[in-house]
Protein backbone atom coordinates (compact mmCIF):
# COMPACT_ATOMS: atom_id res chain seq x y z
CA UNK A 1 0.00 0.00 0.00
CA UNK A 2 1.46 3.57 -0.90
CA UNK A 3 2.33 6.05 1.73
CA UNK A 4 0.00 9.29 2.10
CA UNK A 5 -0.10 11.87 4.26
CA UNK A 6 -1.58 10.93 8.19
CA UNK A 7 -4.40 13.74 8.86
CA UNK A 8 -5.71 14.42 12.26
CA UNK A 9 -8.72 16.00 13.25
CA UNK A 10 -10.47 17.86 16.48
CA UNK A 11 -13.86 16.52 15.47
CA UNK A 12 -15.76 18.64 17.78
CA UNK A 13 -13.55 22.21 16.73
CA UNK A 14 -13.65 21.69 13.07
CA UNK A 15 -15.07 19.51 10.09
CA UNK A 16 -11.12 20.23 8.14
CA UNK A 17 -8.38 18.53 8.92
CA UNK A 18 -4.62 19.96 9.51
CA UNK A 19 -1.59 18.36 9.26
CA UNK A 20 0.87 18.44 12.01
CA UNK A 21 4.79 18.64 11.36
CA UNK A 22 7.51 16.74 12.35
CA UNK A 23 5.57 14.25 14.17
CA UNK A 24 4.41 10.52 12.73
CA UNK A 25 1.63 9.02 14.71
CA UNK A 26 3.19 5.16 14.40
CA UNK A 27 0.12 3.24 15.30
CA UNK A 28 -0.35 -0.39 14.71
CA UNK A 29 -4.11 -0.25 14.62
CA UNK A 30 -4.13 3.23 12.62
CA UNK A 31 -5.18 2.72 8.39
CA UNK A 32 -5.99 4.83 5.72
CA UNK A 33 -9.75 6.44 4.66
CA UNK A 34 -11.59 4.01 2.74
CA UNK A 35 -11.43 6.60 -0.15
CA UNK A 36 -7.23 6.51 -0.26
CA UNK A 37 -7.26 2.84 0.29
CA UNK A 38 -8.63 1.58 -2.34
CA UNK A 39 -11.86 -0.52 -3.06
CA UNK A 40 -14.50 -0.55 -0.04
CA UNK A 41 -13.54 -3.04 2.68
CA UNK A 42 -16.54 -5.15 4.65
CA UNK A 43 -17.92 -2.99 8.02
CA UNK A 44 -15.27 -4.06 10.63
CA UNK A 45 -16.16 -3.55 14.77
CA UNK A 46 -14.18 -0.38 16.00
CA UNK A 47 -11.16 -1.20 18.37
CA UNK A 48 -11.50 -1.13 21.99
CA UNK A 49 -11.22 2.51 23.97
CA UNK A 50 -7.31 2.64 25.05
CA UNK A 51 -6.85 1.63 28.86
CA UNK A 52 -6.32 4.41 31.71
CA UNK A 53 -2.63 3.71 31.20
CA UNK A 54 -0.85 2.60 27.90
CA UNK A 55 2.51 2.38 26.74
CA UNK A 56 1.78 2.30 22.96
CA UNK A 57 3.71 4.92 21.69
CA UNK A 58 1.39 7.62 19.82
CA UNK A 59 3.91 9.94 18.12
CA UNK A 60 6.98 9.44 16.69
CA UNK A 61 9.48 11.74 15.02
CA UNK A 62 9.08 11.93 10.89
CA UNK A 63 9.96 14.71 7.89
CA UNK A 64 7.71 15.40 5.23
CA UNK A 65 5.07 14.04 4.73
CA UNK A 66 5.23 10.35 6.70
CA UNK A 67 2.46 8.22 6.15
CA UNK A 68 0.40 5.89 8.29
CA UNK A 69 0.50 2.35 7.61
CA UNK A 70 -1.95 -0.50 9.20
CA UNK A 71 -0.45 -3.73 10.52
CA UNK A 72 -3.41 -5.35 10.79
CA UNK A 73 -6.97 -5.78 8.64
CA UNK A 74 -9.03 -5.66 11.28
CA UNK A 75 -8.05 -2.12 12.26
CA UNK A 76 -8.99 -0.62 8.56
CA UNK A 77 -10.79 2.94 8.21
CA UNK A 78 -9.01 3.70 11.44
CA UNK A 79 -8.61 7.88 12.28
CA UNK A 80 -7.14 8.56 15.30
CA UNK A 81 -8.23 12.63 16.08
CA UNK A 82 -5.73 15.02 17.82
CA UNK A 83 -6.96 18.38 19.37
CA UNK A 84 -6.21 21.45 17.27
CA UNK A 85 -6.02 23.62 19.96
CA UNK A 86 -3.98 21.02 22.30
CA UNK A 87 -1.41 19.27 20.44
CA UNK A 88 1.92 18.84 19.61
CA UNK A 89 2.98 21.53 18.23
CA UNK A 90 0.52 24.01 19.63
CA UNK A 91 1.96 25.57 22.21
CA UNK A 92 6.35 26.39 21.94
CA UNK A 93 6.94 23.81 25.07
CA UNK A 94 6.90 20.34 24.31
CA UNK A 95 4.08 18.70 26.15
CA UNK A 96 5.06 15.79 28.29
CA UNK A 97 0.84 15.10 29.33
CA UNK A 98 -1.42 13.11 26.68
CA UNK A 99 -5.00 12.77 27.39
CA UNK A 100 -7.39 10.66 25.53
CA UNK A 101 -11.43 11.48 26.09
CA UNK A 102 -13.80 8.70 25.93
CA UNK A 103 -14.36 9.50 22.23
CA UNK A 104 -11.11 9.48 21.43
CA UNK A 105 -9.49 12.65 21.19
CA UNK A 106 -6.12 13.14 21.65
CA UNK A 107 -5.29 16.11 23.90
CA UNK A 108 -1.59 17.30 24.81
CA UNK A 109 -0.87 19.38 27.94
CA UNK A 110 1.99 20.61 30.14
CA UNK A 111 2.34 19.67 33.33
CA UNK A 112 3.88 22.74 34.80
CA UNK A 113 1.08 24.76 33.44
CA UNK A 114 -2.18 22.19 35.49
CA UNK A 115 0.28 22.64 38.31
CA UNK A 116 1.17 26.26 38.40
CA UNK A 117 -3.11 27.07 37.96
CA UNK A 118 -4.11 23.79 40.07
CA UNK A 119 -1.62 22.49 41.87
CA UNK A 120 -4.82 19.13 42.70
CA UNK A 121 -5.90 18.72 38.62
CA UNK A 122 -6.05 15.67 37.53
CA UNK A 123 -5.11 13.92 41.07
CA UNK A 124 -7.74 11.04 40.74
CA UNK A 125 -6.30 10.24 36.48
CA UNK A 126 -2.63 10.48 36.84
CA UNK A 127 -3.07 8.76 39.93
CA UNK A 128 0.78 8.29 41.91
CA UNK A 129 2.64 10.51 39.61
CA UNK A 130 1.06 13.80 40.93
CA UNK A 131 4.62 14.23 43.22
CA UNK A 132 6.17 13.97 39.26
CA UNK A 133 3.90 14.80 36.51
CA UNK A 134 6.79 16.23 34.28
CA UNK A 135 8.27 13.30 32.38
CA UNK A 136 9.07 14.35 28.89
CA UNK A 137 8.42 11.95 26.12
CA UNK A 138 6.18 10.45 28.22
CA UNK A 139 4.01 8.03 26.31
CA UNK A 140 1.73 7.32 29.18
CA UNK A 141 -1.99 7.99 27.88
CA UNK A 142 -4.09 9.42 30.04
CA UNK A 143 -7.86 8.58 29.60
CA UNK A 144 -10.62 10.84 30.23
CA UNK A 145 -14.25 9.79 31.51
CA UNK A 146 -15.71 12.83 29.20
CA UNK A 147 -16.00 14.34 25.78
CA UNK A 148 -13.69 16.07 23.64
CA UNK A 149 -16.19 19.48 23.81
CA UNK A 150 -16.23 19.32 27.48
CA UNK A 151 -12.60 18.58 28.48
CA UNK A 152 -11.57 21.24 25.44
CA UNK A 153 -13.39 23.52 27.73
CA UNK A 154 -11.87 22.40 31.12
CA UNK A 155 -8.08 22.73 29.34
CA UNK A 156 -8.70 26.17 28.10
CA UNK A 157 -9.98 27.20 31.40
CA UNK A 158 -6.41 25.89 33.18
CA UNK A 159 -4.67 27.75 30.22
CA UNK A 160 -6.40 30.91 30.90
CA UNK A 161 -7.84 30.73 27.14
CA UNK A 162 -11.22 31.04 25.53
CA UNK A 163 -12.60 28.31 23.86
CA UNK A 164 -15.43 30.55 22.45
CA UNK A 165 -13.42 29.85 18.73
CA UNK A 166 -14.80 26.47 19.29
CA UNK A 167 -18.31 26.90 19.52
CA UNK A 168 -19.16 24.98 22.42
CA UNK A 169 -22.56 25.14 23.42
CA UNK A 170 -24.11 26.64 26.84
CA UNK A 171 -24.95 22.56 27.65
CA UNK A 172 -21.49 21.78 26.82
CA UNK A 173 -20.20 24.76 29.51
CA UNK A 174 -22.30 23.89 32.03
CA UNK A 175 -21.01 20.26 31.94
CA UNK A 176 -17.56 21.31 31.87
CA UNK A 177 -17.88 23.79 34.76
CA UNK A 178 -19.44 20.93 37.10
CA UNK A 179 -16.73 18.41 35.60
CA UNK A 180 -13.95 20.42 36.82
CA UNK A 181 -14.73 19.55 40.62
CA UNK A 182 -14.42 15.52 39.66
CA UNK A 183 -10.86 16.46 38.37
CA UNK A 184 -10.26 18.44 41.28
CA UNK A 185 -10.34 21.88 40.24
CA UNK A 186 -11.35 24.71 42.16
CA UNK A 187 -13.50 26.96 40.29
CA UNK A 188 -13.69 29.69 42.76
CA UNK A 189 -10.24 30.64 41.78
CA UNK A 190 -10.64 29.58 38.08
CA UNK A 191 -14.07 31.46 37.06
CA UNK A 192 -13.52 35.03 38.13
CA UNK A 193 -14.55 38.15 36.61
CA UNK A 194 -11.38 38.49 34.07
CA UNK A 195 -11.38 35.20 32.57
CA UNK A 196 -12.40 34.30 29.66
CA UNK A 197 -15.00 31.46 30.67
CA UNK A 198 -16.73 33.93 32.78
CA UNK A 199 -17.29 36.36 29.54
CA UNK A 200 -18.25 33.78 27.30
CA UNK A 201 -20.82 32.21 30.16
CA UNK A 202 -22.37 35.43 30.76
CA UNK A 203 -22.83 35.83 26.87
CA UNK A 204 -25.89 33.20 27.52
CA UNK A 205 -27.50 34.80 30.54
CA UNK A 206 -30.44 36.58 28.33
CA UNK A 207 -31.35 33.35 26.78
CA UNK A 208 -30.83 30.94 29.83
CA UNK A 209 -30.66 33.12 33.16
CA UNK A 210 -32.14 30.52 35.41
CA UNK A 211 -29.53 27.69 34.74
CA UNK A 212 -26.45 30.39 34.43
CA UNK A 213 -27.62 31.43 37.88
CA UNK A 214 -28.05 27.77 39.11
CA UNK A 215 -24.72 27.21 38.04
CA UNK A 216 -22.97 30.02 39.40
CA UNK A 217 -24.87 29.19 43.13
CA UNK A 218 -23.58 26.19 42.94
CA UNK A 219 -20.39 26.78 42.94
CA UNK A 220 -20.58 29.76 44.46
CA UNK A 221 -19.33 31.92 41.16
CA UNK A 222 -20.22 35.76 42.85
CA UNK A 223 -19.82 37.96 39.91
CA UNK A 224 -21.11 35.13 37.59
CA UNK A 225 -24.55 35.09 39.86
CA UNK A 226 -24.87 38.93 40.52
CA UNK A 227 -24.77 39.33 36.63
CA UNK A 228 -27.24 36.78 35.83
CA UNK A 229 -29.95 37.79 38.88
CA UNK A 230 -31.19 40.88 36.39
CA UNK A 231 -31.65 38.59 33.65
CA UNK A 232 -34.61 37.05 36.32
CA UNK A 233 -36.78 40.02 37.22
CA UNK A 234 -38.97 38.66 34.98
CA UNK A 235 -39.02 35.14 35.77
CA UNK A 236 -42.13 34.31 38.02
CA UNK A 237 -40.73 32.43 41.32
CA UNK A 238 -43.55 30.79 42.11
CA UNK A 239 -42.92 28.00 39.18
CA UNK A 240 -39.42 27.48 39.74
CA UNK A 241 -39.11 23.85 39.63
CA UNK A 242 -37.72 21.98 43.16
CA UNK A 243 -34.95 20.13 41.40
CA UNK A 244 -33.64 24.11 40.61
CA UNK A 245 -34.40 25.04 43.57
CA UNK A 246 -32.26 22.46 45.25
CA UNK A 247 -29.60 22.75 42.51
CA UNK A 248 -29.03 26.82 43.39
CA UNK A 249 -28.95 25.92 47.04
CA UNK A 250 -30.96 27.68 49.85
CA UNK A 251 -28.49 30.64 50.47
CA UNK A 252 -28.77 31.84 46.64
CA UNK A 253 -32.60 30.60 46.63
CA UNK A 254 -33.40 33.12 49.21
CA UNK A 255 -31.16 35.95 48.09
CA UNK A 256 -33.09 35.73 44.36
CA UNK A 257 -36.81 35.67 46.16
CA UNK A 258 -35.45 38.27 48.30
CA UNK A 259 -34.18 40.90 44.56
CA UNK A 260 -37.65 40.28 43.39
CA UNK A 261 -39.29 41.27 47.16
CA UNK A 262 -37.15 44.22 47.63
CA UNK A 263 -37.59 45.60 44.27
CA UNK A 264 -41.49 45.26 44.47
CA UNK A 265 -41.68 47.09 48.15
CA UNK A 266 -39.10 49.75 46.88
CA UNK A 267 -42.01 50.67 43.90
CA UNK A 268 -44.84 50.99 46.26
CA UNK A 269 -43.02 53.17 48.59
CA UNK A 270 -41.75 55.13 45.09
CA UNK A 271 -46.04 54.99 44.21
CA UNK A 272 -46.76 56.09 47.41
CA UNK A 273 -46.23 59.81 46.91
CA UNK A 274 -48.70 61.70 45.06
CA UNK A 275 -47.79 65.21 43.32
CA UNK A 276 -46.88 67.98 45.69
CA UNK A 277 -50.02 70.88 45.98
CA UNK A 278 -49.55 73.90 44.33
CA UNK A 279 -50.55 76.93 46.57
CA UNK A 280 -54.17 77.49 45.84
CA UNK A 281 -55.36 80.15 43.27
CA UNK A 282 -58.61 81.40 41.58
CA UNK A 283 -59.44 78.36 39.26
CA UNK A 284 -57.57 76.00 41.51
CA UNK A 285 -57.88 75.62 44.92
CA UNK A 286 -57.45 72.62 47.43
CA UNK A 287 -60.35 71.05 46.78
CA UNK A 288 -59.69 71.20 43.21
CA UNK A 289 -56.30 69.21 43.42
CA UNK A 290 -58.17 66.56 45.32
CA UNK A 291 -58.87 65.15 41.99
CA UNK A 292 -55.14 64.94 40.79
CA UNK A 293 -54.43 63.04 43.97
CA UNK A 294 -57.40 60.47 43.56
CA UNK A 295 -56.19 59.90 39.97
CA UNK A 296 -52.73 59.33 41.76
CA UNK A 297 -53.95 57.18 43.74
CA UNK A 298 -55.91 55.00 41.13
CA UNK A 299 -53.09 54.26 38.94
CA UNK A 300 -50.69 53.69 41.75
CA UNK A 301 -52.79 50.89 43.16
CA UNK A 302 -53.47 49.58 39.67
CA UNK A 303 -49.71 49.45 39.14
CA UNK A 304 -49.18 48.31 42.72
CA UNK A 305 -51.60 45.49 42.50
CA UNK A 306 -49.93 44.09 39.29
CA UNK A 307 -46.02 44.88 40.72
CA UNK A 308 -43.56 42.89 38.71
CA UNK A 309 -39.81 42.85 39.64
CA UNK A 310 -38.76 43.83 35.96
CA UNK A 311 -41.67 46.93 35.44
CA UNK A 312 -40.03 49.06 32.89
CA UNK A 313 -39.67 53.11 33.44
CA UNK A 314 -41.47 53.11 29.95
CA UNK A 315 -44.55 51.29 31.56
CA UNK A 316 -44.60 53.88 34.85
CA UNK A 317 -44.65 56.82 32.00
CA UNK A 318 -47.53 55.24 29.72
CA UNK A 319 -49.38 54.10 33.26
CA UNK A 320 -49.24 58.59 34.28
CA UNK A 321 -49.31 60.49 31.28
CA UNK A 322 -52.62 60.04 30.67
CA UNK A 323 -53.32 61.75 33.48
CA UNK A 324 -52.33 65.18 31.91
CA UNK A 325 -54.68 66.13 29.25
CA UNK A 326 -57.04 65.46 31.89
CA UNK A 327 -55.94 68.08 34.17
CA UNK A 328 -57.09 71.87 32.83
CA UNK A 329 -54.96 73.58 35.94
CA UNK A 330 -51.15 74.30 34.09
CA UNK A 331 -50.03 74.33 37.69
CA UNK A 332 -51.09 70.57 38.38
CA UNK A 333 -50.05 69.93 35.04
CA UNK A 334 -46.27 70.88 35.84
CA UNK A 335 -46.70 69.35 39.52
CA UNK A 336 -47.74 66.10 37.95
CA UNK A 337 -44.88 65.90 34.99
CA UNK A 338 -42.28 66.91 37.53
CA UNK A 339 -43.49 63.62 40.31
CA UNK A 340 -43.38 61.54 36.81
CA UNK A 341 -39.81 62.27 36.32
CA UNK A 342 -39.08 61.88 39.90
CA UNK A 343 -40.75 58.24 39.92
CA UNK A 344 -39.19 56.81 36.74
CA UNK A 345 -35.54 58.31 37.96
CA UNK A 346 -36.32 56.83 41.59
CA UNK A 347 -37.31 53.54 40.17
CA UNK A 348 -34.48 53.52 37.61
CA UNK A 349 -32.14 53.82 40.90
CA UNK A 350 -33.45 50.38 42.42
CA UNK A 351 -30.67 47.66 42.62
CA UNK A 352 -31.70 44.89 40.17
CA UNK A 353 -29.27 43.05 41.19
CA UNK A 354 -28.64 40.47 44.51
Amino acid sequence: MADVPFFYDDSHLINGFDPLSDTLLNFDDVLLPNSLAGPPEPELPLLPTPVCVSSTPFSQKYSGNASATSKSPETEDRVVSISTSFNLTSHSVTPDLIFSTFDEVLFYAHSQVLKAVSPKAFGQIIGGQNENLANPGSEVIHQIPDSSAVFNVILHTLYGTSPAKNSPTFETLLVAVDRMRFYDMNTKDLITIHTPLHQLLLIYAPLYPLHLYSLAARHELEDLAVSSSSHLLSFPLLTLPDEMAIRMGAIYLKRLFCLHLSRMTALKEILLVSPHPHPPTKDCDFTEQKALTRAWALVSAYLAWDARADLSTASLRTAFEPLIEKLSCELCRSELRKRIKEVISQWAAVKPTI
